[in-house]
């Protein structure tokens, strides 16, 4: 994968974060606040807990960091899965948002 290859499915990923967010903001009592800076979405839940992704260019790779751990993302043509076999992106996402935000949330590409 080159480097702009990485940054379009990085980009792409990151939209889609914000998109769910703001669905779910639209469809449930969740307030799940998401903040964009540059490569970096920021999620703030109601207790004030965080969900931190970004984007590590050098390493084409996704970091997440929840309350649950930290996280390590690479695509493989048709997703992003975890690097030490934690799963798919956007499941762990899901998981760790709703047990974050005390109810569940759902997170989808």
């Amino acid at each position: 994968m080159t480097d702009l290859e990485f940054l379009a499915c990085a980009e792409q990923l990151l939209r889609a974060i914000e998109q769910c967010c703001d669905q779910i903001n639209d469809n449930t009592d969740a307030d799940v606040d998401n903040q964009r800076t540059g490569a970096m979405v920021t999620l703030t839940f109601a207790n004030r807990s965080q969900i931190i992704i970004n984007q590590q260019k050098p390493l084409h790779e996704i970091w997440m960091a929840t309350k649950s751990g930290g996280y390590h993302y690479r695509f493989d043509g048709s997703q992003w899965q975890c690097t030490k076999n934690s799963g798919e992106f956007f499941a762990q996402l899901s998981r760790d948002a709703s047990a974050q935000a005390g109810m569940a949330l759902r997170f989808a590409g």
